[in-house]
């Protein structure tokens, strides 16, 4: 099973990420140095994160996968510095990953 989740940190803030394994112990690849200038030294002391799935398929392709990362790192907004902890894309790029070699853009015909 592979998914697109959510990880809400006690700030309220999010990052999205995807799993291709769908492992319970997977909470994606945000940057720790980002996310800890958020939470001074008592806040860490009891910190709780929540981990929501937001799409799954069995069927997907990795790269249908990442296409579908990039449009809930859109909807939810999470690469807005005052939203999420996703950096990319960039909230004010029209990019998505490099794929096959080729630059793709989500506003053309694949």
């Amino acid at each position: 099973m592979k998914i697109i989740f959510k990880i809400t940190y006690p700030n309220g803030r999010i990052y999205i990420g995807k799993d291709l394994t769908n492992s319970i112990n997977y909470f994606g690849s945000a940057n720790s140095e980002l996310i800890a200038k958020d939470f001074d030294s008592e806040q860490r002391r009891s910190f709780t994160v929540t981990r929501d799935i937001l799409w799954e398929s069995e069927r997907a392709s990795d790269s249908e996968v990442s296409i579908k990362e990039v449009e809930f790192i859109r909807k939810y907004r999470s690469n807005d510095p005052a939203i999420g902890y996703n950096r990319w894309p960039r909230a004010d790029s029209r990019e998505e990953r490099k794929q096959d070699g080729q630059l793709r853009r989500l506003d053309s015909a694949p």
